[in-house]
């Protein structure tokens, strides 16, 4: 409403409109902004609806009870569709009526005459006819001073030029007319119009001095409202039925012009009396050759510049018309296009409705957020979205340079599909919106360590087993020097054995089994320096150094394609390496807990 109103503020100030004026503005134009409103108000109340559901486990009591979600979103989806209904019943008969209202009113605003605010130092040009120029002015007495009027309103002709030393400038009580009145001055008036056989070196002029003279200047200041039934040709003040009937009387007219200009055209070009018909014509012409040059060598000199000089005034004559058939054209197809825009928004407006909530909804049912915070983020991003390709479909089918049709519903088709797909997701209790998910998905893409954070537990119920546990690490600690030692991770693997011949790691499993075991059992320690050496233990991905894929015919398909394998290849080798340093730092660490655990025995 604010944007509405700053894009006309121009034509609002310095009118001196009246408040039921301003009030039947702002109200038809409120009116005429419910089509676009509504769905971002339904896409808003179905997410914190929903999101609220979500927020307070009112929808997984709901699911315990055996109760689907497509059944929890069945009444307000019924209330969602009888808003569909209701605002296309809105658009297609209160709509258009508050549209002409306001175009109407739009029209008398701007046709209305201004209030008189005269300012000081500059000329003013609003009263017609008429540059007034005041140096100095008493707001208190309305007394003007220093005033210049320069009055060209019967003709620039007759120009007047009147110095005044104070005038008074007030409206009538019928507020038709101004009376200026003005003391001490002089008058000045050209006589050319009188004179006008006069040359302009003799031209006369009248000069007038008075003491106090009154004028009086046509200046209606009433507002008038404009009949709104004159602008019933525009196509957003027509219902469907209206417009229907509009765009078959503008098809058959586009064709009678169309049809017609093709009758002058073969009048013009072709010989009346012959009857020659058009195809036949196209193949004489096309198989007879004339031979130019040589026929315009033979026309004598004086006769050729006559003959280019006729055929160039034919070819403007002709290229003029055509100009002028272009531009009629040109209009009429515009307003068929806007009549079918119109025709196509009532119903895509009002199925966004519709859409909105099934977007609205199980976003909220995902996000599980309610109150006015992320929902009103989200559905504001959402909307925009929306308002975005709609905006630019409709433009794009206005000026013609896409299809009507698809202009308009362009935005319905982008997001039908995603509405359909977050409710799928929602009913299915998907993770599309678990962001932890996505983290470990791009951390697992990109090689990227999960790190530990293993901190001191406050209630302690038993201690580890610290010589059983010394032993386990001593056997962990020797079992990775083993497997290392064996496998020769820092060597290149072989290309045919890695894509063709895989064999399951069972002995890289089973050593981060163990690890895990153990840094499970000593995170109940009490002993920082042995809580720190576990954070810096590392998570082992147990098969990140044997495949690419889980199946064993995508790997042998990438083995095959050499770009695609040669990639994956130094992808394995970069994991080879790096589960030699791993195990190496186990090693390490595992060392330093024993020693650890060796003092806390002796102790």
């Amino acid at each position: 409403m604010m944007q509405f109103m700053w894009l006309h503020i121009d034509k609002l100030i310095g009118k001196g409109l009246s408040i039921d004026v301003l009030a039947q503005f702002f109200f038809y134009a409120s009116i005429t902004l419910i089509p676009m409103s509504l769905p971002l108000s339904i896409l808003l109340a179905s997410l914190i609806t929903f999101g609220n559901f979500g927020e307070r486990f009112e929808l997984l009591s709901m699911k315990a009870a055996g109760i689907s979600l497509i059944r929890v979103f069945q009444p307000t989806a019924i209330f969602a569709l009888l808003l569909c209904a209701g605002s296309f019943y809105f658009q297609n008969v209160t709509s258009p009526h508050a549209t002409k209202k306001l175009a109407a009113l739009l029209y008398s605003i701007r046709q209305k005459s201004p209030e008189l605010e005269i300012p000081e130092g500059i000329f003013y040009n609003e009263i017609p006819g008429y540059n007034i120029f005041v140096e100095k002015k008493n707001k208190k007495t309305g007394m003007l001073y220093g005033v210049m009027i320069y009055n060209n309103a019967n003709s620039s002709e007759d120009t007047q030029i009147v110095l005044a030393d104070s005038a008074q400038l007030q409206s009538t009580a019928d507020k038709m007319y101004l009376k200026l009145t003005l003391y001490q001055g002089e008058r000045f008036q050209s006589m050319q119009g009188q004179n006008s056989a006069l040359s302009n070196t003799s031209i006369p002029y009248m000069r007038e001095t008075f003491i106090e003279e009154t004028d009086l200047i046509a200046f209606d200041s009433n507002f008038k409202t404009m009949d709104a039934s004159l602008l019933s040709s525009n196509a957003q003040t027509k219902n469907m039925v209206q417009i229907r009937n509009s765009i078959d009387s503008l098809t058959t007219l586009i064709d009678s012009v169309g049809q017609s200009a093709y009758t002058e055209a073969q009048r013009s070009f072709m010989n009346k009396s012959t009857s020659v018909s058009h195809s036949d014509s196209i193949k004489v012409c096309a198989a007879s050759t004339l031979p130019f040059d040589s026929l315009i060598k033979k026309i004598p000199s004086e006769s050729k510049q006559q003959i280019i000089q006729k055929a160039a005034y034919k070819g403007a004559n002709a290229t003029s018309d055509y100009e002028f058939r272009q531009y009629n054209t040109k209009d009429l197809n515009r307003m068929l296009r806007l009549h079918w825009v119109e025709y196509n928004k009532k119903m895509t407006l009002s199925l966004s409705c519709l859409i909105f909530f099934f977007i609205g909804a199980p976003l909220g049912a995902i996000i599980r957020k309610g109150g006015l915070g992320v929902p009103v983020i989200v559905s504001v991003a959402i909307f925009i979205f929306y308002y975005i390709i709609n905006v630019s479909g409709e433009k794009l089918a206005k000026t013609g340079e896409w299809d009507v049709t698809f202009g308009i519903w362009m935005s319905s088709m982008i997001l039908i599909p995603i509405g359909a797909f977050l409710t799928y997701k929602a009913n299915k209790d998907s993770v599309v919106f678990n962001f932890e998910a996505y983290q470990a998905f791009f951390k697992k893409l990109f090689g990227l360590r999960i790190t530990r954070h293993i901190s001191r537990k406050e209630v302690i119920i038993n201690d580890p087993d610290y010589p059983a546990v010394k032993q386990q690490i001593q056997e962990l600690v020797i079992h990775c020097r083993e497997y290392s030692s064996k496998n020769r991770l820092r060597m290149a693997p072989n290309y045919f054995k890695l894509f063709f011949q895989y064999q399951t790691d069972h002995e890289m499993t089973e050593v981060c089994d163990r690890l895990e075991e153990l840094v499970t059992i000593l995170s109940n320690s009490r002993d920082a320096a042995i809580l720190e050496y576990l954070n810096k233990l590392p998570v082992l991905t147990p098969h990140a150094h044997t495949r690419p894929f889980e199946r064993k015919r995508l790997n042998q398909l990438l083995g095959i394609i050499i770009p695609a394998g040669l990639f994956f290849y130094f992808r394995i080798w970069f994991y080879r390496v790096r589960l030699y340093k791993d195990l190496n730092s186990i090693q390490t660490y595992g060392e330093r807990i024993n020693q650890r655990i060796e003092n806390i025995i002796t102790t």
